[in-house]
């Protein structure tokens, strides 16, 4: 397999483009209804303020959903897995996966709250092998059961030496729209988007038995950032 030649250049984005529509629309909606109350009903100062201030916070907790940081992860990325998003690791075990490896991996699960960057990144560089959307139920994210059968999207990225990583974005009870930008042939890169995922969710990789995982249960993880596991070299 050729060598990946590394992708350096990012967009600099401050909001994801999944958001920016909402964005506008919520922000053009609260301005009509804040501007009707306080033209029409200025005698209501009191109500009026409350409900300045409650859909300010509501914006801001908008906004701060659809954040996207700029971010290049600054190790070598030679047999290393980068945490493909912020949140909680909340699964580290071995599993059988049934959908593509049909064998044990090590599954690694990060369970993202309403209050993380939900923006996904590529764990690895290499090339997409296999795009999959699977329909299911909404079941909570940090639910075992959520990974098998809860809405999700499959992706499997097969590396230079030709060793093979699986992410599972999965959605959760509050989140109802799973976005994902991989298509089958393209190569990947770590620093690069995967996807993104609406709402509280959870990000799944399932990596070879003999993976050195770095992370332990409830750490924190930063997307593009946090060292998952390193690969032994086959």
């Amino acid at each position: 397999m050729k060598k990946f030649k590394r992708i350096r250049k990012l967009k600099d984005y401050r909001i994801h483009s999944e958001g920016r529509g909402i964005l506008f629309g919520s922000f053009a909606i609260f301005a009509v209804v804040l501007f009707s109350m306080w033209f029409f009903l200025p005698q209501l100062r009191v109500l009026n303020t409350i409900l300045s201030i409650l859909l300010f916070v509501l914006y801001a907790l908008m906004v701060n959903f659809f954040r996207s940081p700029k971010r290049i992860f600054p190790g070598d990325v030679e047999d290393v897995v980068v945490a493909p998003a912020d949140g909680k690791v909340v699964v580290i075990e071995k599993v059988y996966e049934p959908d593509h490896f049909k064998d044990e991996r090590i599954q690694v699960s990060i369970f993202m709250s309403p209050m993380n960057v939900h923006a996904n990144w590529y764990p690895v560089d290499g090339v997409i092998k296999r795009v999959e959307h699977q329909k299911g139920k909404f079941h909570k994210a940090w639910l075992p059961k959520a990974s098998t059968e809860n809405e999700r999207s499959l992706v499997v990225i097969e590396m230079e030496d030709g060793r093979e990583v699986l992410v599972r974005q999965i959605a959760g009870a509050m989140a109802r729209r799973i976005v994902t930008y991989a298509a089958v042939g393209e190569e990947c890169f770590i620093d690069q988007h995967l996807g993104f995922i609406k709402f509280g969710s959870r990000v799944d990789l399932y990596l070879p038995l003999d993976a050195d995982i770095k992370v332990e249960l409830n750490q924190r993880t930063v997307g593009n950032e946090t060292v998952i596991a390193n690969l032994n070299k086959n």
